[in-house]
């Protein structure tokens, strides 16, 4: 037998050797940590306007384009103004014409109050006088604001935005028969954006913790952290933003509250429509962290192997919370401070098997 090795060995045939899979291990402990939370969100301008008209009439002119970025006050759309303006021009000649019957019963008036005090006419032509001059000075007011409804309604002729922001589309063209029925575009009140989304149940739960008052909820707003939003092509938004409301109704359905944050646009780069990820930072303290190759996912199980004190591995069931950093995690009960576990190698290992050498 001895010699069959050695001629085994003299023509160069290796023999099988023993392998042994390389593990690292890590012992537990509690630290702080910043984990990011993201939530899916679309945004929207905080005054979103449907552009209406408030008279009826041919539309005259569009003096904008879609997508174009337009200032309170700017002129959009301009009606055919030509029978407003001869209402306008009836208003104030009925005002004259009233002015007019006014200064003479202001006139009789004033003389039978004269001749009164002379015991010339009687009091019941002195009332009658009197009552003439208050309706002609009724009729007056009334005139006026006949003109002023007819200024108005000039006014309403020319269609001016009534807020910062970007024009959407435009489904009306010159031409048309428009009245306060006629959308006429959208403009969308960009100059400060809002961002809506839901609050998972984890956050949900942070917040009965502080407290569901209104002033509690305010209060739980106002120290949260400032929020980032992350375009669908992963591109981050450079202003950062804060979050301004949470509904205080959880939805049967989804088991989420719906929330806004508020994200300034000075250079007109968000859009309504643009959906993204807002990602808020939420500082977690005195936390077990692991890294995630430790964790091994078995079907519906999160495992972490446990090193014993013979050395062996022991599968332990854990609950985990992905931190968004791509390597760690937080264990939220499975593990204690103290504990070892495979870290390296952690797929690799079987139920029993020695880990240490």
């Amino acid at each position: 037998m001895i010699c069959a090795i050695a001629a085994l060995s003299s023509c160069g045939l290796d023999m099988p050797k023993e392998t042994q899979t390389s593990f690292e291990t890590l012992t537990v402990k509690k630290q702080d940590v910043t984990a990011p939370m993201k939530f899916s969100a679309k945004l929207k301008g905080e005054t979103d306007v449907t552009v209406t008209p408030q008279v009826s009439g041919q539309l005259m002119q569009i003096a904008v384009t879609e997508g174009q970025q337009v200032r309170k006050g700017d002129v959009l759309f301009v009606i055919d103004s030509r029978n407003a303006q001869l209402e306008l021009e009836a208003a104030e000649a009925n005002l004259e014409a009233a002015l007019a019957s006014e200064a003479s019963a202001k006139l009789e008036y004033e003389s039978n109050k004269n001749l009164f005090g002379k015991k010339i006419v009687s009091r019941y032509m002195l009332d009658n006088s009197e009552n003439s001059y208050k309706r002609a000075q009724a009729a007056v007011a009334q005139a006026r604001a006949s003109v002023n409804r007819a200024k108005v309604n000039l006014g309403f002729c020319t269609v001016t935005a009534s807020v910062t922001g970007v024009i959407g589309e435009i489904p009306v063209r010159t031409g048309d028969q428009v009245s306060p029925l006629t959308e006429l575009t959208i403009l969308s009140g960009n100059a400060t954006m809002r961002a809506e989304f839901s609050l998972t149940e984890s956050v949900i739960e942070a917040m009965v913790q502080e407290g569901v008052s209104e002033r509690e909820k305010q209060d739980y707003m106002d120290n949260l952290p400032e929020v980032t939003f992350v375009m669908k092509n992963g591109t981050e938004y450079p202003y950062k933003g804060r979050i301004s409301s949470i509904t205080g109704v959880v939805n049967d359905v989804t088991g989420s509250l719906s929330c806004k944050a508020l994200f300034p646009n000075p250079d007109g780069n968000l859009y309504s429509g643009i959906q993204g990820t807002v990602v808020l930072q939420r500082e977690e303290k005195d936390v077990i962290v692991v890294p995630l190759n430790a964790v091994v996912r078995l079907q519906d199980k999160t495992l972490v192997y446990k090193v014993q004190p013979d050395s062996t591995a022991s599968a332990v069931s854990v609950t985990m919370e992905d931190i968004g950093n791509g390597q760690d995690c937080i264990v939220r009960n499975g593990l204690n401070v103290g504990d070892k576990i495979v870290t390296v190698g952690a797929n690799n290992v079987t139920e029993g098997q020695k880990v240490l050498f």
